[in-house]
């Protein structure tokens, strides 16, 4: 399955039992939204949060906004459930939780599949354990609809016994894994929530960090999140100016016979190029939603 160049800067997890933050959700700058059916909702509330969740996508509100549901595991009373009627809702994606295996992702694309899902359905997996991190290039490659890993450092955290830091040093290695899986794969990283609200300038801070590691993009939890991480994952004009110096450099070189362009004093090569060409795209299509 292609995907098409499209921001993922910021993608808001929102409790779908939530009616209030629903329709809050339509008016954000948000790049993504999560209708989340797992975690966030009470277990007594689940069955009514999958019919909002339902009626929230047919309402068809969000726009450029990308719509993707979370839901809950196969090994869970209401994961079955979930899948086979989120197959036809209309979603962008389905995320599913706890993604430990290729088999695991397989087995619920079955079910999504057996339900009549069409083929435009993508499916993200959360990788929030250390079987799923050990995993990850497999799960990147299990199926075609697979386009996006999500990290979760909570359950992870929790799971490898690691005591969380600022620096979130205890998690560098799995990040890094995931996004090496992702980038092997030809799929997108999103980097995992902040639970801190409070903590504004370490919010900023592990935003940096996710997108000098390689990560497309985080999840949000809070309204508040998603300014600093548009800022910290999309081009700023100065990083657009220099892709366009750097394309225009390498266009005239090639103009003029040589392979070779110097920017600056700095050789410009093919791979200096097809980075710009990639942040011009993704500028494009950040202004394209003004």
């Amino acid at each position: 399955m292609k995907t098409i160049m499209r921001p993922r800067r910021s993608v808001l997890f929102v409790p779908a039992a939530n009616e209030r933050a629903l329709a809050k959700a339509v008016t954000l700058p948000v790049d993504g939204v999560i209708l989340d059916l797992e975690d966030s909702v009470a277990p007594e509330s689940k069955p009514a949060a999958r019919v909002r969740a339902v009626a929230t996508i047919a309402a068809g509100d969000f726009g450029w906004r990308e719509l993707i549901v979370r839901a809950n595991g196969l090994d869970t009373p209401w994961g079955t459930a979930d899948l086979a009627t989120l197959a036809r809702a209309g979603a962008d994606a389905v995320l599913l939780p706890k993604v430990g295996s290729a088999a695991a992702a397989r087995g619920a694309i079955a079910v999504l599949e057996a339900a009549g899902a069409p083929r435009a359905l993508q499916i993200w997996c959360m990788i929030e354990t250390a079987a799923g991190v050990m995993a990850a290039a497999e799960i990147a490659r299990a199926n075609p609809r697979v386009t996006c890993l999500v990290v979760g450092t909570e359950d992870l955290g929790r799971d490898l016994n690691a005591r969380p830091t600022p620096d979130r040093v205890p998690f560098l290695a799995s990040l890094s894994l995931v996004v090496l899986a992702a980038r092997a794969a030809g799929i997108v990283a999103l980097d995992s929530v902040h639970l801190d609200l409070a903590d504004t300038a370490g919010f900023v801070a592990v935003c940096k960090q996710g997108r000098d590691m390689g990560f497309d993009g985080k999840t949000l939890i809070h309204p508040s999140q998603i300014e600093p991480a548009n800022a910290a994952f999309g081009p700023d004009e100065a990083a657009v100016a220099e892709a366009r110096c750097i394309v225009a450099a390498h266009a005239s070189a090639i103009a003029a016979g040589s392979g070779v362009a110097v920017l600056d004093g700095r050789l410009v090569e093919n791979l200096h190029v097809a980075t710009a060409e990639r942040t011009l795209a993704l500028a494009t299509a950040i202004a394209a939603r003004a």
